[in-house]
């Protein structure tokens, strides 16, 4: 089952975050099929690259994560 998730990237002491499709049961930080967006929780940026991309895997049944859930709900984007 596929899932889309956070992976972190960048440095001990400052977050990054990259948003990735991924199998449910593979490691989000290096087995992840394809980079859909970011979020940096310092300046709350959150942004997808191909929103129309995202819908289209949804309607597939590919699973949002909780905390992609409430980033897409806070940002108002509906898919």
């Amino acid at each position: 089952m596929l899932k889309i998730r956070l992976s972190r990237a960048w440095k001990k002491n400052s977050a990054f975050f990259k948003v990735v499709l991924t199998e449910h049961t593979s490691a989000a930080k290096h087995g992840y099929k394809e980079v859909l967006g970011f979020y940096n929780p310092f300046s709350k940026e959150f942004k997808l690259k191909d929103i129309e991309k995202i819908q289209k895997f949804v309607a597939n049944g590919v699973q949002l994560s909780p905390r992609i859930e409430k980033l897409v709900k806070a940002n108002n984007i509906s898919l």
